[in-house]
């Protein structure tokens, strides 16, 4: 992959084995620092530009820094650019542009030994890179440990005070690591308000951006084109404070089992708020959240959204790094605690309700102590008396009845055929269990399926997210007229069902 040069566009000057000489001893010296010297030496000797682009970081080093975008497309379209020079370089491209009277042969000269240069850096990094790596991955068990201050100490002492967490998993992440590595250029040494930290935790790439509250987005960039060039599936959580790296690491595994080939990362608050939660009358909906909740410590309702956003026990217990026992007895303690059936569907749609409710407003406690004053105890304790019947079972009353609730539910499953509506509310009831909902739907399998397509693609929602499912399920109910049973499947002999 390499271009003509720059005959023909300026007489070529002497040029003889001394100049060569002095130009392998430059750019000697400047691959002794960086490589961004070496860069920028091998564009002063062919007064031009010089640029190492990178298929997924982009402009890895680029001399002047306005050159960057012309090198990276030089490197992508070689065609368009025929007066530059492009040579494969340490995993990447080196692009020289020389000026029209620097001498062909001087170019070539200068590219080769460049590339040259960088591949020996290349190879000197590569062999730091196993240690280096294996203390990013060390500094990761730390924070997820709590040992939030010993990992700001080394990562030189920076102000950082939060992180993003991003976990990509798929059958390519040993070579995304390389990649995105490579891509990243990781260091310990703060450079402007962030420090990126890669490693391998349990098969899969956990990255973690340690910053000071600000995330300019490139990392996610970056990850995004991982993804997409090794097809692997990622969540992200975050900013949050670097006292909360848990939840963030617990956060992102979550979202991941929301990912998808079409989306292959997704954020943590794209499946933790729910549409229907801001549409709910906001006094009564967060006062009957705060009742329900009360008997549940905030490591217990942790887990039990992590277990509602992931869809299943074993993989609540892969998010949350616990046994898949552990998870289960925790949550049998929790519906203990709340006394509420957690394997009915409509209990769990409540309850995923309740976890993203808004806490009680400030407002709303003064107004009730404010009324309270006039009548005394009794008003306290009809308060305390109406918090204790708050149940999952049921929402408030009336607080599905509204216009703008309809509304939502109708736009969300209208036009459903009678078939498709009521065995996509029979297989939401099995919670997303294909083989007992085809059973009680007296169908087959393939046939569940193929009508379960019918209805994501009416209904342009991915079923596969467990949120998702959880919102469908409340606005069945809600815009239900019948029984939607599968008695009332419509039926013309046998297995055959006609179209309504």
């Amino acid at each position: 992959m390499m271009g003509t040069g720059t005959t023909g566009h300026g007489p070529n000057g002497p040029w003889d084995a001394r100049d060569g000489r002095d130009t392998t001893g430059r750019l000697l010296r400047a691959a002794t620092g960086s490589g961004a010297r070496l860069i920028a030496e091998a564009a002063t000797l062919v007064q031009g530009w010089a640029v190492l682009a990178d298929p997924i970081a982009g402009a890895v080093y680029s001399a002047p820094a306005a050159a960057a975008a012309d090198g990276v497309h030089a490197a992508a379209a070689p065609h368009d650019h025929p007066y530059s020079v492009q040579l494969p370089a340490a995993g990447a491209v080196l692009v020289l542009a020389p000026a029209p009277a620097t001498p062909a042969e001087h170019t070539g000269h200068v590219a080769a030994t460049t590339a040259a240069l960088l591949e020996v850096r290349g190879q000197r990094a590569a062999e730091l890179r196993g240690e280096q790596m294996r203390l990013h991955t060390t500094l990761l068990r730390l924070l997820l440990a709590g040992h939030a201050d010993a990992v700001v100490d080394a990562l030189g002492g920076g102000a950082y005070t939060h992180v993003t967490v991003y976990r990509l998993t798929g059958e390519d992440t040993l070579a995304a690591h390389q990649v995105l590595w490579r891509a990243v250029r990781p260091t310990l040494t703060p450079h402007a308000d962030a420090c990126t930290l890669l490693g391998r935790l349990d098969g899969e790439l956990v990255v973690a951006e340690v910053h000071r509250g600000s995330d300019d987005g490139r990392i996610l960039r970056l990850v995004s084109r991982v993804c997409e060039r090794h097809g692997l599936l990622a969540g992200m959580a975050g900013p949050l404070p670097l006292a909360e790296m848990s939840t963030a690491y617990c956060d992102a595994a979550a979202a991941r089992h929301s990912a998808t080939p079409a989306h292959r990362i997704v954020p943590a608050d794209a499946i933790g708020a729910p549409r229907l939660a801001p549409l709910l009358p906001v006094a009564p909906y967060a006062r009957w959240a705060a009742a329900v909740l009360r008997p549940l410590d905030p490591a217990q309702q942790h887990l039990l959204l992590v277990w509602l956003r992931t869809g299943s026990k074993p993989s609540a217990a892969e998010a949350l790094g616990l046994s898949a026992g552990t998870v289960r007895a925790r949550i049998r303690e929790a519906a203990r605690l709340l006394d509420a059936d957690l394997e009915d569907a409509t209990v769990r749609a409540h309850l995923l309700l309740a976890l993203r409710a808004p806490a009680p407003a400030d407002s709303d406690a003064a107004a009730d102590a404010t009324s309270g004053s006039g009548s005394g105890s009794g008003s306290d304790e009809a308060a305390l008396r109406n918090a204790g019947e708050a149940r999952l079972e049921a929402l408030p009353g009336g607080i599905l009845d509204t216009g703008a609730v309809r509304a939502w539910a109708g736009g969300l499953v209208d036009g459903l055929e009678p078939r498709l509506r009521i065995a996509l509310t029979c297989w939401l009831r099995h919670h997303a269990r294909t083989a007992p909902a085809a059973t009680e739907l007296h169908v087959h399998r393939t046939t569940l399926t193929t009508w379960l397509h019918q209805c994501a693609d009416h209904l342009a929602q991915n079923l596969a997210d467990a949120t998702v499912r959880a919102e469908i399920h409340l606005a069945l109910r809600i815009t239900r007229c019948g029984r939607d049973a599968p008695a009332d499947l419509p039926r013309r002999g046998g297995r055959t069902y006609r179209r309504a």
